[in-house]
């Protein structure tokens, strides 16, 4: 299987590798629009800021080549906020693959939430054998709101998207390749998905 991760200018990529290897798998890191466009699965990591990050994909035509890949894609944490229609993040505009926006927490708790929280009313074969309010590790400052494409619901202060799900793209706000057995057995759902 032909695996590749989304190199752009957003950190986390080592973590994921390492990850992908404890459950026996490798990847490419590229931003390659032909070695992307014929992999089976891609992943889109994310750790940094929505405008400089979308910058970063549009000049090099990213942003095109992600909306049209038809094989099974993951973005983790910025990687799906970035797939949303709009992040406040200095008011970007993204790709528009979920149909939802990313808002700053405002809840009085402290910002950015770090640390484990449960995710609730899971769906999709991301989740599979997963428990219900099973715990996962989040750092982020920013959400998805809540919305058709919702596949799984965490609260802090207030209910948001902790993993979005459309057609073949999958999205997860929590970093799976720091969540422990639930985030590998999370990943390894994602590399079965046909």
């Amino acid at each position: 299987m032909k695996l590749a991760i989304v190199k752009y200018n957003a950190g986390n990529i080592q973590s994921v590798l390492y990850a992908l290897e404890r459950i026996g798998m490798e990847a490419a890191v590229t931003d390659d629009h032909r070695v992307l466009s014929e992999a089976d699965k891609v992943i889109f990591p994310g750790v940094g800021e929505a405008s400089t990050a979308m910058q970063y994909l549009a000049e090099r035509g990213l942003d095109t080549l992600l909306k049209n890949l038809t094989q099974p894609v993951l973005g983790i944490c910025l990687g799906m906020q970035l797939m949303c229609n709009h992040s406040e993040e200095n008011d970007t505009d993204c790709l528009g693959i979920f149909d939802t926006r990313v808002k700053r927490f405002t809840v009085d708790l402290k910002i950015p939430q770090i640390g484990w929280n449960s995710i609730e009313q899971t769906r999709g074969p991301l989740f599979e054998g997963i428990p219900a309010g099973a715990y996962t590790y989040f750092v982020h400052s920013y959400y998805a709101e809540l919305c058709s494409e919702t596949a799984a619901v965490t609260h802090y202060g207030a209910p948001f998207s902790s993993a979005l799900q459309k057609n073949n793209f999958y999205g997860v706000q929590f970093h799976p390749e720091k969540s422990a057995a639930i985030g590998e057995q999370i990943l390894r759902n994602f590399i079965r998905i046909k």
